[in-house]
């Protein structure tokens, strides 16, 4: 009687319980990648930003070594 039952409680699960529960599982997962994806998407354009605002700060400091000390290329 309780093998029957444990059986068929084990059958009900592998049909309706297990499959629900996988098909949950991965929706969360492409959820949460997709998440990911945006938030590394916006991270790029930030460091890019971050890139050009660096390259133009070292433009402007070459520029005043270059004025102020025009030989400062060559002591390496």
């Amino acid at each position: 009687m309780i093998d029957d039952l444990a059986f068929v409680l084990a059958v009900l699960f592998l049909i309706f319980v297990a499959p629900l529960w996988i098909i949950l599982h991965y929706v969360t997962r492409w959820r949460a990648d997709r998440r990911a994806a945006a938030a590394g998407a916006r991270g790029d354009a930030a460091l890019a930003a971050k890139v050009e605002r660096l390259e133009a700060r070292i433009a402007v400091l070459e520029r005043i070594l270059d004025a102020d000390a025009p030989g400062w290329r060559d002591q390496r």
